[in-house]
Formats: structure tokens, C-alpha cells, sequence
């Protein structure tokens, strides 16, 4: 009932800047949080940052003070301005939510994820 798909991955040199954005689409009663992941090759995927309804958020160790998360809740948009990329960074990002879909239901859904490729 619930799709979400990430956008705003690609090719950036050590140093600099990427905005991904996740826009959630379909029968959305609330959005209980979101927030990203990401996994690198032969790697665990792993927590980069969420963001509850209301607002409160949580990051990585690794990203903290560089990367922000943010949502567009008019939008059902969240948020990651990366700063300060790291070739550390390189990995195939995720976008997460769990959402309440009716009276009834919660639902945790992924989308398909998006290349972020840092280089030296």
C-alpha cells in the first residue's frame, strides 16, 4: 500500500555535498518515522538516521555533525543533506519508514535504495 522511493544518489568527489530524498506515496494514515540506511559491498547494512513524527532524530556515530535528516511531512518527503562526504560513505542508501496505513495497521516498508559514490 505504501511505496517509497529514493532519489538524489551519484558520483561526488571527498569533500562534497548530496541531498537524498525519499517521497513516500499511497494510503498513508501517518508516518510513525523514517529514516536511512545504508550498506556498503560485503558490509552490514547499518543505521544512518531517523526521524519520528515528531520530529525528534537520531544519527550514526559516523555522520554526526555532517549529515541531517528532515522531512516535508506535507510531502511525506524525508530528508539527508550529506555534508563533508567521506569515500567511507560509498554505499547503496535505503530509505525506511514505518507507518500506521489505517486504524489497524503498521507497516514497516524500504524503498530500492540509491548509489552514493564518494571518491578520493
Amino acid at each position: 500500500q505504501v511505496e517509497l522511493v529514493e532519489s538524489g544518489g551519484g558520483l561526488v568527489q571527498a569533500g562534497g555535498s548530496l541531498r537524498l530524498s525519499c517521497a513516500a506515496s499511497g494510503s498513508i494514515f501517518r508516518i510513525n518515522a523514517m529514516g536511512w540506511y545504508r550498506q556498503a559491498p560485503g558490509k552490514q547494512r547499518e543505521l544512518v538516521a531517523t526521524i519520528t513524527g515528531g520530529g525528534s532524530t537520531n544519527y550514526a556515530d559516523s555522520v554526526k555533525g555532517r549529515f541531517t535528516i528532515s522531512r516535508d511531512n506535507a510531502k511525506n518527503t524525508v530528508y539527508l543533506q550529506m555534508n563533508s562526504l567521506k569515500p567511507e560513505d560509498t554505499a547503496v542508501y535505503y530509505c525506511n519508514g514505518e507507518f500506521r496505513i489505517n486504524v489497524f495497521q503498521q507497516r514497516v516498508y524500504w524503498g530500492q535504495g540509491t548509489q552514493v559514490t564518494v571518491s578520493s
